[in-house]
């Protein structure tokens, strides 16, 4: 059995991990930084990174006493080193590479992307085979499609064999996850903007407003930025109320539910976003997996979480779909580690001179 000590601190998540055999979860802890950024609508660098100083060794010394296992038990560390926020991923690869030095135990730097799209071969820790044998549970199979959508990204993915990518398509300008946020925000709906935009559409009329797919039919590259906008032209219109269309843009966003004249359907509006959102993103995942005979699809970032996402692409797909349960699509370690496992199984290691890549991708 090979462990792999996983660390995360890309974002707003502090997060150490022990997998076994890339596959089974022994400990995933996680200290969010939620609560904290939420004043600000988004994540503040700054106050990120110097939470993960405060964090990052309690949150460790947890998920090996969760494993129950010591220092010697650990066959290696993985860390995160890219992309994600240059101060917090700093905290991270620092900490980990002193760990791996005094520790004796193999460095490896993970892509951020690569960890997410390997939390697909995590075993759900609920599941109820984990109790039984990790191998009656097959891992993805190859060829596969795996779109991972979150905050920062969104990135249609070709993989044929471990380490071996295809970047199909990506975002040109908002992520999913970033257009869910700022709609969030400009309907007053708060922070993290998924889970609320969804927590809003459920009594909603996802055909009440008809909104533009971007791009549809046009590649593999995603665009938000025009379905963004068009949501604020009809909330402009619902608050304007006659004023200048300066004044109606502040309004929006200090009382973006109330108007002099109507009151803004916001079950609705957020039902039709969030209907054009998952279409795009079903759609071009679907025309992927034919043209490419995919054997499977793979959802993975927290946007996979969203569970209109999850019924359409298992609806509309004729492979089977896979996602992680909502805890392992968000920010974790278990997925660095799941990801640095198969990393260190090819003989792959990084040198003492690691350094994080903010704008790190997939290739």
């Amino acid at each position: 059995m090979v462990l792999v000590l996983g660390l995360e601190t890309s974002c707003d998540e502090t997060a150490a991990a022990v997998v076994a055999d890339g596959r089974e979860i022994l400990s995933n802890v996680v200290a969010s930084q939620i609560e904290l950024h939420r004043r600000y609508g988004g994540v503040f660098p700054e106050i990120a990174s110097r939470q993960h100083i405060l964090d990052i060794v309690p949150v460790i010394e947890e998920a090996l006493a969760q494993a129950k296992v010591g220092w010697d038990s650990l066959d290696a560390l993985a860390v995160t080193a890219g992309p994600g926020l240059v101060g917090s991923l700093l905290v991270g690869v620092n900490v980990a590479k002193g760990i791996a030095w005094a520790r004796g135990l193999p460095l490896i730097g993970v892509n951020h992307l690569e960890a997410h799209l390997y939390a697909n071969w995590l075993i759900p820790p609920n599941d109820t085979r984990h109790a039984v044998q990790k191998e009656h549970i097959p891992p993805p199979q190859f060829p596969l499609i795996c779109l991972i959508v979150s905050g920062g990204h969104s990135d249609l993915v070709l993989m044929t064999g471990h380490g071996q990518y295809r970047v199909l398509g990506r975002t040109l300008d908002d992520a999913a996850g970033e257009a869910f946020d700022k709609v969030a925000r400009l309907l007053g709906l708060g922070y993290p903007g998924g889970p609320a935009i969804q927590a809003a559409a459920e009594n909603g009329n996802p055909h009440r407003f008809s909104l533009p797919r971007a791009m549809l039919e046009s590649g593999y590259d995603f665009s938000f930025s025009g379905l963004k906008t068009a949501v604020l032209r009809i909330v402009q219109r619902y608050a304007s109320g006659g004023e200048e269309p300066r004044q109606a843009r502040y309004r929006l966003f200090t009382s973006p539910t109330t108007s002099p004249q109507r009151q803004l359907p916001l079950a609705d509006l957020a039902a039709s976003f969030q209907a054009a959102v998952v279409d795009i993103l079903v759609r071009k995942t679907k025309r992927a997996a034919e043209e490419f005979q995919a054997k499977e699809v793979l959802l993975a970032g927290g946007v996979a979480s969203n569970q209109l996402l999850r019924q359409r692409m298992s609806a509309q797909i004729n492979v089977p779909v896979r996602y992680p349960p909502p805890i392992l699509c968000t920010d974790n370690a278990a997925m660095v580690a799941s990801a640095g496992y198969f990393k260190y199984m090819a003989g792959e290691r990084s040198s003492w001179d690691l350094d994080v890549r903010p704008g790190l991708t997939l290739k």
